[in-house]
């Protein structure tokens, strides 16, 4: 079992730049890849990016140049920071770990508005 828990987010201004951080907890060998899912008001969930064990990585079209993703493994953390933001980035951003199953964490919101 893995717990996950978020921190970072809140509300931002356009052009502005966030620090996401999720830490895992719990009983679980490795965390084969980590990442960030966001949800959006009347919209689909959205993989933002993801991080594998080793470090590849995965954007998003919609995030690829504003976003970065990286992981600290010792601490079995993952990180997103994301810059240039956009209204359109605002979400409910869902962290994830996937060690053969996969969890999520509750979410923290991110609100892009002057």
């Amino acid at each position: 079992q893995v717990q996950l828990v978020e921190s970072g987010g809140g509300l931002v201004q356009p052009g502005g730049s966030l620090s996401l951080s999720c830490a895992a907890s719990g009983s679980f060998g490795n965390i084969y890849v980590m990442g960030w899912y966001r949800q959006a008001p009347e919209k689909q969930r959205e993989l933002v990016a993801d991080i594998a064990l080793r470090g590849a990585t995965n954007y998003a079209d919609s995030v690829k140049g504003r976003a970065f993703i990286s992981r600290d493994n010792a601490k079995n953390t993952v990180y997103l920071q994301m810059n240039s933001l956009k209204p359109e980035d605002t979400a409910v951003y869902y962290c994830y770990a996937f060690t053969g199953n996969k969890y999520y964490g509750q979410g923290t919101q991110v609100t892009v508005s002057s």
